[in-house]
């Protein structure tokens, strides 16, 4: 084990007693009798927020209150409630909850659980988020000699911390900073992951193992202007950040919360999430959000504390949909001018569709799940296709049943003989491709054995069985197992009202 996994608990549990000290020192304003009865309401979070202020009650806005479950389970209502003059709106429109905040500027349902802790600087609202899994995970147990697979001590994590403000009548601002130590905790060349693929290191493909995040993933700004409560157009900056491109990303995801891995389609689906260089416009009407990027293609390269070069060379179009509290639904598509350093004459159209759902009927106690759709298009520099499209699924739930949970995910991928590191025997003059079928089931479960300052410490363990081709068993067994154990750390959920 590398000796900074063992300063990471430190470290999270630091900034947790940062902002519970923060929390505690607020000075509370007079308590007249509005404010009373709303801050008497506000207790029933997971912090406490004096003086808050009650929404005024418009037509609009009561008719929006009327759906409101006041067993505490229907966040939908709260888009642009104030506590004490300061918004708990989500993070890129002042008419929409805070719970719809997911990675960059994609969105979760309004009825996702919310971890983390939460606390106000004077205008702003500061939300930190994150998650650290200290864990041993074997690769393919039992492999018989000559196979992959491999084992290791880790502690994958990131963390997040979102800060907001209301500018003017009609503004909104937010600037979010996320970081990864995985650098120092994975090393250069990630951790072990059978079948996963993607970006490099020291010249070579990363094959069967997932490749470290950056030390700063995401630094970002973005203002959005209400013209209505219906409709506002919101401008996002982020050098890194996320263009417009797929679901909500993995670690982002409550449904994947337990599962310490990287999902196998990542390099489909979601991995534009941390590109340097990213201009976003977003324009939402209601329930709709249209949004266009443009964006630097390049992955990031091996060197993960430095910033890379940005290029503003690719393109991204979204739409997301939320028709009820528990859906939030997108298909995006774009086109990546060469994501693979060292494949720079390759570049890759993308289009994905995704659902993801999420229900609560009580302070943990909820399911939410994903269905997420990915398919590449290689394409040559002279836009001639570059072999087949290939696919990928995947179904992943979490339900959490007060202390414990289960959870499960079932991918499908379709990965070259490239990819994978398949070496293929053809002509000299003639350059042989294959797309080989890999399926992967993970079950989970997990407990949470403690609270302390906060954040909990949850024990779980799981197990993935995968089914490759058979053209590719002789390189990892036919049916081969990989799991871990782990305890991780997060935030506590912010209870609702």
């Amino acid at each position: 084990m590398r000796f900074s996994i063992l300063l990471l608990p430190a470290l999270l549990l630091s900034a947790t007693a940062y902002a519970q000290h923060d929390m505690h020192n607020m000075a509370a304003p007079a308590d007249t009798s509005r404010t009373k009865k709303a801050a008497d309401h506000s207790q029933h979070m997971g912090h406490t927020m004096p003086g808050m202020a009650a929404a005024p009650d418009t037509s609009r806005k009561a008719q929006s209150m009327q759906g409101m479950d006041h067993s505490g389970h229907d966040m939908s209502s709260m888009a642009g409630m104030d506590h004490g003059g300061m918004s708990m709106s989500h993070a890129y429109s002042r008419n929409l909850p805070m719970s719809r905040n997911g990675s960059g500027t994609a969105w979760n349902p309004d009825n996702t659980p919310m971890f983390m802790w939460m606390h106000h600087k004077g205008q702003w609202m500061i939300m930190n988020h994150g998650a650290l899994n200290l864990r041993y995970t074997n690769q393919n147990i039992g492999r018989n000699s000559g196979q992959r697979g491999g084992s290791t001590v880790d502690a994958p994590n990131w963390f997040m911390t979102m800060a907001q403000r209301r500018i003017g009548e009609k503004g909104l601002l937010n600037l979010t900073a996320m970081i990864s130590l995985d650098p120092l905790t994975e090393g250069g060349n990630g951790y072990p992951l059978l079948f996963q693929s993607g970006e490099a290191y020291k010249g070579q493909p990363l094959v069967d193992r997932q490749h470290p995040h950056d030390l700063f993933s995401a630094l970002s700004v973005a203002y959005t202007h209400a013209f209505s409560e219906d409709v506002d157009l919101t401008v996002y900056l982020g050098y890194p950040g996320e263009p417009a491109i797929g679901p909500v990303a993995f670690m982002h995801r409550i449904s994947a919360m337990p599962n310490p891995d990287a999902a196998l389609g990542h390099h489909w689906q979601d991995a534009t999430h941390i590109a340097f260089g990213v201009a976003t416009v977003g324009l939402r009407y209601k329930q709709f959000k249209l949004e266009g990027s443009n964006f630097t293609g390049r992955e990031p390269d091996e060197h993960r504390y430095g910033f890379d070069k940005p290029r503003a060379d690719s393109w991204a179009g979204r739409l997301n949909w939320n028709p009820t509290p528990s859906l939030a639904l997108q298909v995006s598509k774009a086109y990546i001018k060469s994501p693979e350093e060292l494949h720079l004459d390759e570049n890759v159209r993308r289009t994905t569709a995704s659902i993801i759902q999420s229900n609560q009927w009580g302070d943990y106690r909820f399911i939410t799940s994903a269905l997420v759709w990915g398919m590449n298009k290689h394409v040559e520099a002279d836009g001639h296709s570059h072999g087949s499209a290939s696919h990928s699924v995947l179904a992943e739930t979490n339900v959490q049943l007060g202390k414990p949970a289960v959870y499960g995910r079932y991918e499908f991928v379709q990965k070259s003989n490239e990819e994978l590191g398949i070496p293929l025997f053809g002509p000299a003059d003639e350059e042989v491709t294959a797309n080989y079928n890999v399926h992967a089931l993970t079950v989970g479960a997990n407990y949470r054995v403690a609270q302390l300052a906060k954040t909990d410490l949850t024990l779980g363990a799981q197990a993935t069985v995968y089914r490759p081709d058979s053209d590719i068993r002789f390189f990892y067994g036919r049916t081969p197992v990989s799991g871990q154990v782990y305890l991780r750390l997060n935030p506590s959920l912010m209870k609702r009202m």
